[in-house]
């Protein structure tokens, strides 16, 4: 009797260490899948700073900045991969939403492990996650005239030339949250606000 109740609570034991084992497969499963799935966002949130960059138009960047003409969204599914594997996971699924966005599944490469219940030891932790990109910034006129200077060379300066979009020296400026204003130089445009500042990057609610 005694060695029988001995061997009922050593099985308890084990059954509860492989749940348990389990559901650490899980977990690590959700961490790979949140960790892909923001790396993909933030992948496609730089290519959308890297449009702007390609030169000034107010309707072009209009659409950047509401998310749009970031170039092929599938392409920054390669950054899930990458994140995925460092969590020692694969992922299964990564597809970009309507709003720009992603939601990636992943299973972890390894098992749960050795165990009495024979259905958690070839288990693998699954799980998926969406990470959103929301826009910062808009872009309107501006009050402040075009202020790129053409570089000092000796040389007369050339007539300047219409800006983009609009009327001769028409300006425009970047309105983002937090009250933060950004006037558009359309000569040094590498002096624009980070990818962070234009545009947030968080996983969206289960």
């Amino acid at each position: 009797m005694y060695i029988t109740v001995v061997a009922g609570l050593l099985f308890l034991a084990f059954a509860y260490f492989a749940v348990g084992q389990a559901a650490v497969k899980r977990n690590e499963a959700g961490t790979a899948a949140d960790a892909a799935a923001l790396a993909a966002a933030q992948d496609y949130r730089d290519r959308l700073r890297d449009k702007l960059l390609d030169g000034f138009d107010p309707v072009v960047w209009k659409d950047v900045l509401d998310g749009l003409r970031g170039g092929s969204a599938a392409a920054s599914c390669a950054a899930a991969d990458t994140l995925a594997a460092r969590n020692d996971a694969s992922v299964e699924s990564c597809v970009p939403g309507d709003w720009p966005g992603y939601t990636v599944s992943v299973r972890t490469n390894a098992t749960a492990g050795k165990s009495v219940i024979a259905v958690t030891e070839n288990s693998k932790g699954t799980a998926k996650a969406t990470a959103v990109i929301e826009p910062r910034c808009g872009i309107e006129p501006s009050d402040a005239p075009q202020t790129s200077a053409p570089p000092d060379n000796g040389s007369p300066s050339p007539d300047p030339s219409p800006s983009p979009g609009g009327e001769d020296k028409k300006a425009y400026r970047l309105v983002c949250d937090k009250q933060r204003d950004f006037e558009v130089d359309p000569g040094r445009l590498d002096l624009l606000p980070d990818a962070a500042d234009l545009f947030a990057v968080h996983l969206a609610k289960k």
